[in-house]
């Protein structure tokens, strides 16, 4: 595997995304979200939106799927990141629509990204269908501030 993620990723962690937004825990807004973030070895680690019923303690799917590669010791692994979500009926994400990390999930994904040394290829979709979009975390996030600024690296 290299440290770089290809156009042909994107497929593969759109698929496991979606399949972690299975598991969302979103009765307040009714919106799944679900993340797969590719590692340097190949392997996936996901996660998915977490509600809670005092609201600023939700965590998003980015977030969750970040925090548990760095419980692995892995956070500097991190190449690149899929993401899905669409609102849910009966339990189910809809919807075609690709939608983009929110800010401070970018900005949490900045971490892994100055840690790791890369540029994080950001892979958006909706919950179901074929289009996606492909950026760079710059592009998301340019200007960030990290660990880089902190003379942290």
């Amino acid at each position: 595997m290299t440290d770089t993620a290809e156009l042909g990723d994107a497929p593969r962690l759109i698929a496991a995304a979606r399949e972690a937004a299975r598991n969302a825990h979103a009765p307040y807004s009714n919106f799944a979200v679900g993340a797969a973030l590719l590692m340097t070895d190949g392997s996936i680690v996901t996660g998915c939106n977490f509600e809670n019923a005092s609201y600023g303690l939700s965590l998003c799917a980015e977030t969750v799927a970040t925090a548990k590669a760095n419980a692995e010791g892995r956070l500097r692994e991190v190449v690149a990141v899929g993401i899905i979500g669409g609102m849910m009926t009966d339990g189910v994400a809809h919807g075609s629509d690709p939608i983009r990390p929110c800010g401070r999930c970018r900005q949490v994904l900045n971490e892994a990204a100055q840690l790791g040394g890369r540029d994080l290829a950001v892979f958006c979709a909706g919950a179901e269908g074929d289009a996606y979009e492909t950026h760079r975390l710059s592009e998301l996030l340019p200007h960030a501030f990290g660990p880089g600024d902190l003379g942290i690296g």
